[in-house]
């Protein structure tokens, strides 16, 4: 396997747990690579939904993909301030300049006044039903959750204060550097 560098450009691609593919993401720049997990940005880029409608996305985004947690983390640098969108997920797999992930449907939406919602609860319990997931699954789903709301209330890793900012100024350097859009 390739071992990634600070900036490879990557293609995200998301997938349901029956297989079929949820939506893709045309560009993350890698910006950290270490044991724990995978660092990556980027700004306006296509994003391509599974019934073949595609959009771009509005703002940059530091994105946090974990080896060994079941969720990720987009900090979405807006207007308004830095929201989080933070996925339910597998970890993380690289498939040659992909980074690839089983979507689980709950969320969690960080607002920049620090309030939180979970979202996508009924979506969860119909795609635990029809996809039939197994209890050790919904087990370390549930799980999962807790320990992303425990990270964000205690301001932990992406949710450290000033951790997205450092990390997008990383990508416009890095953008700026390899001549990048």
């Amino acid at each position: 396997m390739n071992e990634l560098k600070v900036g490879d450009k990557l293609k995200i691609y998301c997938y349901k747990h029956d297989g079929s593919l949820e939506h893709t993401s045309e560009e993350a720049i890698v910006l950290e690579n270490n044991d724990e997990y995978l660092v990556c940005g980027n700004g306006r880029t296509r994003i391509t939904e599974k019934d073949g409608r595609s959009h771009m996305t509005n703002e940059p985004a530091v994105l946090f993909f974990y080896k060994n947690h079941w969720f990720n983390i987009i900090g979405q640098l807006k207007k308004f301030g830095l929201f989080y969108y933070c996925n339910i997920a597998s970890p993380y797999i690289i498939d040659g300049k992909s980074i690839k992930y089983i979507d689980y449907d709950l969320d969690l939406r960080v607002f920049p006044d620090g309030g939180f919602r979970v979202l996508d609860r009924n979506e969860y319990n119909y795609h635990k039903k029809t996809m039939h997931y197994s209890d050790e699954l919904d087990g370390i789903i549930r799980s999962e959750l807790t320990y992303l709301i425990g990270k964000k209330r205690k301001e932990a890793g992406p949710f450290e204060k000033g951790m997205v900012d450092k990390y997008y100024k990383l990508f416009e350097e890095i953008k700026k550097s390899l001549n990048f859009k």
